[in-house]
Parts: structure tokens; C-alpha cells; sequence
């Protein structure tokens, strides 16, 4: 089994990292790979709502410029992600959005996978910013790992994030957490336990 650990952040080693690796770290130990992915620090192209990715049949976005087809093309062979951003202005970066609109919209193999999100901060904001990457597991059918508070860190440098002991055991209950849920679901499927019935999906538009 493995989890894909995405960096959202500019700063490659930074402070987001540091909480990644305390997760990856917890994985391992439980016999689950895993990979830090960084998002780059190129510009990343929002999503133009084009349709590409679905006309296409290639579940790859149009754009082949960024790292988002990279990360498409790793995501099918991971049984689950975890997703880690900054806090720009009370929100997520906007890098890691860009990337995430598009990363959700050309891919379909996150079903039923386990995601969870983890956010960075110097000070404020963070709350906001776990609640708006969450929407995107929320949308796909994807379980919610949690810890055991909201999964975020706190401090302007990664010897500072360190410091934040509380933090930091949090990454470390998530990765112990996700490693749990990839082991149930595993043994569920040897059980002999299918995936729910999907019914086909409705649209309802409020204006008419």
C-alpha cells in the first residue's frame, strides 16, 4: 500500500514539509510507503472548466506545462493522498488550489480512497483553510482520515514547526490513523466486503 503525500506549498522544505515528513515517517513504520510530491514553484494554470479531460477519455489535463499530469499519472497506483498547504491570507495557496481543481477534475480514481488534508501556519487562518481542502474529499466519495485535533502546525520556520510538540504528535496520529483505515479496508476486501451500489448521479439546477 502506499500514500501520495502532496507539498502545496512554494517553499520545498519548508514548514509544510517538515509536517509531511512526520506523517511519512508514522507510515513507514506501519509498513506503508509513501512519497512527498512537490507541487514546484512554477505557476500552475488554474482550471478553465475546458472538458479536456473528459472528451478526451485520458483523465489528463490539457495543460501539460505544471506538474499536475505528473501527479495524475502517480495517483492511480496509491491507495491513498494527503494533501498540505500554507495559509495565504486565511486561505490555502493559491498554487495548491490551482492544482487541486484540476487535479479532481481530470482524474477519477479517488473513490473510495482515504484522503486527508494537513495545513501550516504562522498564526491565523488555519481553521478556514482545513475546512476548504476537506471539500474536495467531501465531493469524491472519498473517507475522511482524521487525528486528534484538526490536522495543522504551527511556526514560520520548520525548526519552529518542530517546536510545536502538540502539532506534530497530531501528523503523527494522522499517519497512524491512515495507516489503520488502508489496513481495514484492505481486510474488508478480502472479506469479501464490495463497495457501495453507486446510484446514477442526479443534477439539480435551482434556476430554471
Amino acid at each position: 500500500m502506499k500514500v501520495l503525500l502532496i507539498n502545496g506549498s512554494p517553499n520545498e522544505k519548508g514548514c509544510t514539509y517538515t509536517a509531511l515528513c512526520e506523517i511519512a515517517m508514522e507510515l513507514e513504520k506501519e509498513n506503508i510507503q509513501s512519497e512527498i510530491f512537490h507541487v514546484g514553484k512554477a505557476p500552475i494554470r488554474g482550471c478553465m472548466g475546458c472538458g479536456y479531460c473528459y472528451k478526451s477519455g485520458s483523465e489528463r489535463c490539457v495543460f501539460n506545462d505544471d506538474t499536475v499530469n505528473i501527479a495524475l499519472e502517480k495517483a492511480k497506483d496509491v491507495d491513498g493522498f494527503i494533501f498540505g498547504s500554507p495559509v495565504h491570507y486565511a486561505g490555502a495557496s493559491g498554487m495548491i488550489t490551482s492544482f487541486l481543481d484540476r487535479f479532481f477534475y481530470a482524474g477519477s480514481g479517488f473513490e473510495y480512497k482515504p484522503g486527508a488534508a494537513i495545513v501550516s501556519c504562522r498564526r491565523g487562518g488555519s481553521s478556514a483553510t482545513f475546512d476548504q481542502l476537506n471539500k474536495y474529499f467531501t465531493i469524491s466519495n472519498m473517507p475522511i482520515v482524521s487525528s486528534q485535533y484538526w490536522n495543522m502546525v504551527h511556526g514560520n520556520t520548520p525548526e519552529e514547526v518542530k517546536q510545536d510538540l502538540e502539532g506534530m504528535q497530531t501528523m503523527r496520529t494522522l499517519g497512524k490513523n491512515m495507516a489503520w483505515i488502508l489496513k481495514s479496508i484492505e481486510a474488508g476486501k478480502k472479506a469479501g466486503i464490495s463497495l457501495p451500489k453507486k446510484e446514477e448521479k442526479l443534477r439539480t439546477n435551482f434556476i430554471r
